[in-house]
């Protein structure tokens, strides 16, 4: 690791930043109220998260929701949209 001034280590620093810089702080926000509201997760698992795990948990989240909403489709179609 590169040490800057005083030790400060600069390259997990520019890294987050880097891989963190399409989510905005309102986004964030929005997906923890979310996730808390409806998926039952707590503020204190969100926040200790990494910030690469809960993309990868957001990701699965969005996965799962997309195929059961295709699942209910498909059942509401089957039974003639009753």
């Amino acid at each position: 690791m590169r040490t800057q001034g005083g030790g400060r280590v600069e390259y997990p620093q520019r890294f987050f930043r880097l891989s963190l810089h399409h989510d905005s702080l309102e986004n964030m926000f929005r997906v923890n109220f979310v996730m808390m509201q409806h998926h039952k997760y707590s503020l204190t698992e969100l926040e200790n998260m990494f910030p690469w795990e809960r993309e990868i948990y957001t990701n699965m989240l969005r996965e799962h929701i997309e195929e059961e909403n295709e699942r209910l489709r498909a059942e509401k179609n089957r039974h003639g949209g009753i």
